[in-house]
């Protein structure tokens, strides 16, 4: 196992930021890395979207010196969801393995591919080809189930015009969402799919806009970060954390933002790198 949390089932934040990296002294408290979650669930290590924070955490898991195996699942091909894999550096190592999954992209191209013509020139150096590791990938299906010993992950579609999956992660009586591409109006069968895969869970991670994105400040945000709020009350959703901040969003702002959707939905929390969460406790 790669990863020691401390805890059976715990989830850390490894990057938080949407769209991409925001390395500014105004965003130091949340965080600028794009997205990446590692869940540590019955001994395993799984890891959900691989943006720039997926380099810290290779970083962290070089210091265990040891032989590493995870699961690495995508929710699109988007640039801020792959943009770290070139720079994971436990990948590059002949001794590691990493299974690998990810729907087929808008134009039909498995994570596979998107991940190789990343690295190709001119946009990197190196071929994926020059990582050792071994690497198993994956083409899921939405609504597919992967059984991961004790741990099953369920799949599904929550947003047709990114082809975006969402993740539920269920391990003995816990589990755990990961729906990170809710749009601003969803349609009643994405919102279906969308329900279905957060019923009743312990922890939902989810995304929300706080910045209107045709403006250049803060007007009307609040309206914007009611999707997932409304969702977590309709499943019966036990705790929510909102992750994926606008760049544009400094720390004073998120500050703002939390007490906001705290007062709409107590147990909440705005993501930050670095925090770590136990499911089961």
């Amino acid at each position: 196992m790669p990863s020691i949390l401390g805890e059976d089932f715990t989830v850390k934040f490894w990057g938080v930021r949407g769209l991409i990296p925001t390395p500014t002294s105004n965003t130091r408290r949340y965080g600028g890395n794009t997205a990446c979650v590692e869940m540590y669930v019955a001994g395993q290590s799984l890891i959900f979207d691989g943006g720039t924070g997926l380099r810290i955490l290779g970083k962290n898991w070089q210091e265990l010196h040891k032989n590493l195996e995870a699961h690495l699942f995508f929710t699109n091909s988007q640039s801020n969801r792959i943009q770290g894999f070139p720079f994971f550096a436990p990948a590059f190592m002949a001794e590691n393995c990493f299974h690998i999954y990810g729907n087929a992209a808008s134009n039909g191209a498995s994570i596979k591919q998107c991940l190789c013509d990343q690295m190709l020139q001119p946009h990197f150096p190196y071929p994926l080809q020059v990582m050792q590791s071994d690497l198993q990938f994956y083409n899921l299906t939405p609504g597919k189930e992967i059984e991961l010993k004790d741990v099953t992950v369920q799949t599904a579609l929550i947003n047709k015009a990114q082809r975006s999956i969402g993740y539920r992660i269920n391990w003995n009586k816990y589990s755990v969402a990961y729906v990170t591409d809710l749009h601003q109006t969803i349609d009643a069968e994405d919102k279906e799919r969308i329900l279905h895969i957060i019923k009743d869970v312990d922890l939902l991670i989810a995304n929300a806009t706080y910045t209107p994105p045709t403006a250049n400040n803060h007007e009307c945000a609040e309206f914007l970060w009611e999707i997932p709020v409304q969702l977590s009350h309709t499943a019966n959703v036990k705790r929510l954390v909102i992750s994926h901040h606008h760049p544009d969003d400094h720390d004073e702002f998120l500050d703002h933002i939390q007490e906001q959707v705290k007062s709409a939905f107590h147990n909440t929390i705005l993501a930050s790198e670095g925090m770590t969460l136990a499911v089961n406790k």
